[in-house]
């Protein structure tokens, strides 16, 4: 069955709320719609709008005009095995003393490494975004120095990933947590496919929120890869939850955001230990020096 898209782009967030209210009333019925925020740092919001059938294209453009939106650009989509295609696309990758692969490339695993495994098939993320990388890469450059991580939360875990690298090198639960349930869920099985049940403690919160998080701060290493606008939000629960002379690593930054999050840090007491650049993406190494 082909799959029709149906893309378009504006500057005002409410407008493209509304926007995307409007294309569910469309014949025939889109099958899902989304609003994304374009993570180039342009403020720019993208309204996708998903059909089993071609569009209505005439009702897209009236909706578009009608919203200040650019025209729709429809494209259909040949139907693609996408987690085949992702598994032959997405070749294993090395970070500092960590190994990402999939199932796929089990026979491939070097002996010398620390192996995660993370699905072609799983949401989320599956180590190969520049953010992910520079976030293993820190938490490697960090051991390298001879810090042991004794009390440590992955903060916005995705697939647990970041959790999983620190509980492969280090002793002790790991705490993960996520404010989304399927991000959670996604989580948990990548423990398990891990081996390391027991060892990482998943639970579903926004930032800090939740009675667990709470009691076992303060942490001497918090690992973020989220987005600038939630990690400058989170600066302050940031500086309270961490011990002196702890380290946060941060990522999910565009390089040219990279200033204004240290500046939020900074704020709190957090200084630079280290700025790694993967492409267009900075991941932070702060420590907390009060």
């Amino acid at each position: 069955m082909p799959t029709f898209t149906a893309l378009t782009t504006l500057k005002d967030k409410r407008a493209a709320d509304a926007l995307a209210e409007a294309c569910e009333n469309l014949i025939p019925e889109p099958t899902g719609v989304g609003v994304f925020e374009v993570e180039d740092g342009s403020k720019t919001y993208e309204v996708g709008v998903y059909f089993v059938e071609a569009p209505d294209e005439i009702g897209l453009a009236l909706l578009a005009a009608a919203n200040g939106a650019n025209p729709f650009a429809v494209s259909e989509l040949p139907e693609t095995d996408w987690v085949a295609h992702v598994r032959r696309e997405l070749a294993p990758i090395t970070a500092g003393r960590f190994h990402l692969y999939g199932s796929h490339d089990a026979d491939n695993v070097p002996a010398d490494c620390v192996p995660l495994l993370i699905e072609a098939a799983m949401a989320f993320g599956t180590g190969h975004h520049g953010t992910t990388q520079g976030c293993l890469q820190a938490l490697h450059n960090l051991a390298e120095t001879g810090f042991v991580g004794k009390n440590v939360v992955d903060v916005g875990c995705g697939t647990a990933v970041l959790a999983m690298g620190a509980a492969k090198i280090w002793p002790g639960v790991v705490l993960a947590s996520d404010i989304d349930e399927v991000a959670t869920d996604t989580a948990s099985a990548n423990v398990k496919c891990n081996d390391l049940d027991g060892r990482i403690e998943v639970v579903t919160c926004a930032g800090f929120e939740h009675p667990i998080l709470r009691d076992k701060a303060p942490y001497d290493l918090i690992l973020a890869n989220i987005l600038k606008g939630p990690l400058i939000a989170l600066a302050p629960d940031m500086g309270s939850s961490c011990v002196a002379d702890g380290y946060v690593i941060l990522s999910g930054l565009l390089n040219e955001q990279a200033d204004d999050v240290k500046a939020a840090y900074a704020a709190q007491g957090f200084g630079v230990v280290e700025h790694l650049i993967v492409g267009e993406w900075s991941t932070l190494c702060l420590q907390l020096r009060k």
